[in-house]
């Protein structure tokens, strides 16, 4: 059993393909077919799984693993998360602005002021971008988008990012009225 200090989500294990044991495996590495190459996959409870075969399917791969050699030990495998340790991923391979989701969790948000909008606990992807979620001591937690108009710079060596707010919808346009000075609708 292997536990990891800083574990990264790579892998969620669907159900069994075909009675050899092999199952479907829904990946969130950039190519899905790389999924052997961080290493040994780890889940949240410590086992190690060594992947033998990889190969493309509908949406997913089908993975091999050591050890599981029939359908009914793949059955059981359903809804496993896999996990690496976060220094098995190639920090020399990202574009200045590319970033690993779990470095960008913990950092915390201020705008140009200093002031601080809560801590990053959180990246989704719902389809139309990238939001990150902040949350802060006694506020609610706040989605906005991870774009360069919300997000100014990160910066990973001081723990911090950058955001103008009003971009990123945490504050309103006080020019924000319609005809009658109300502000829009919803909007107080």
């Amino acid at each position: 059993m292997a536990k990891l200090e800083n574990p990264i989500l790579m892998a969620k294990i669907g159900g069994a393909q075909g009675l050899r044991g092999e199952v479907r495996v829904s990946t969130y590495t950039d190519d899905p077919m790389a999924l052997g190459d961080y290493g040994n996959l780890v889940t949240a409870d410590g086992r190690v799984f060594e992947i033998l075969e990889v190969r493309e399917g509908k949406n997913v791969v089908v993975v091999r693993f050591r050890g599981i050699n029939d359908r009914n030990a793949a059955e059981s495998l359903n809804g496993l998360e896999l996990f690496i340790e976060r220094d098995n991923l190639p920090d020399d391979e990202l574009d200045d602005d590319e970033f690993y989701y779990a470095d960008l969790e913990g950092l915390e948000a201020v705008d140009a002021e200093g002031k601080s909008y809560g801590a990053v606990s959180a990246v989704y992807d719902f389809g139309a971008g990238d939001l990150l979620e902040l949350k802060g001591a006694g506020r609610r937690p706040a989605l906005i988008p991870f774009s360069e108009a919300a997000v100014l710079e990160i910066d990973l060596e001081a723990g911090r990012i950058l955001i103008d707010p009003m971009a990123a919808g945490l504050i309103d346009n006080p020019d924000d009225k319609d005809q009658n000075g109300m502000p829009p609708f919803g909007k107080k």
